[in-house]
């Protein structure tokens, strides 16, 4: 009997990982898809204004990290990149695999993380650079070219400090309501 409960728990467990690895593939092939189609339509100047100061495409190559910072790096920076990713991917899938199956804060942040981190591996691995086109403006202000890519990293990161900071809080506070209740230690 404990072994058929084991077995199901396990079953569900893996379910749920491939239901947000099924995301994050989806999420991947959305960035892919995108960039594809900024070379296409993009890539010869022009561009698009989607929303008049708030939202337009540019197609850049990004042979640099986040935001275009250290682009000087040549052929060692595009393999050192590489490499960094591939670890980074690598340490994010260990953590959401050792993730217990009711945190779907952390299961959803991780997910993500490993869309982007493989979007932006497949350009700088198969193209030397990071294709970004997405431009949001606020004012005369501009945020960094980016892509779907860039963004899931960032909602990823996101939530996961989120929840370094306000989840063990709430974890702590429950713990303590718990010792305080009467009730609790009959």
């Amino acid at each position: 009997m404990a072994t058929s409960i084991n077995t199901a728990s396990l079953r569900t467990r893996f379910a749920w990982r491939a239901g947000y690895l099924l995301a994050a593939f989806g999420i991947y092939l959305a960035d892919q898809a995108s960039k594809a189609w900024a070379v296409k339509t993009l890539r010869f100047g022009e561009e698009r204004v989607l929303i008049r100061g708030f939202l337009q495409f540019i197609y850049t190559e990004n042979p640099g990290i986040a935001f275009g910072q250290l682009q000087e790096g040549g052929a060692f920076g595009r393999w050192f990149f590489v490499v960094l990713a591939v670890l980074a991917a690598i340490a994010v899938f260990y953590y959401f695999m050792r993730t217990p199956r009711n945190d779907d804060r952390i299961l959803g942040a991780c997910a993500l993380l490993l869309a982007g981190i493989l979007g932006n591996l497949t350009d700088r691995a198969r193209l030397g650079y990071v294709v970004d086109f997405i431009v949001l403006h606020a004012g005369d202000y501009h945020w960094p070219t980016f892509n779907i890519a860039d963004a899931s990293i960032t909602i990823g990161a996101l939530l996961l400090a989120y929840d370094l900071v306000f989840g063990h809080r709430s974890t702590r506070m429950e713990m303590d309501k718990t010792r305080s209740d009467p009730r609790s230690s009959v």
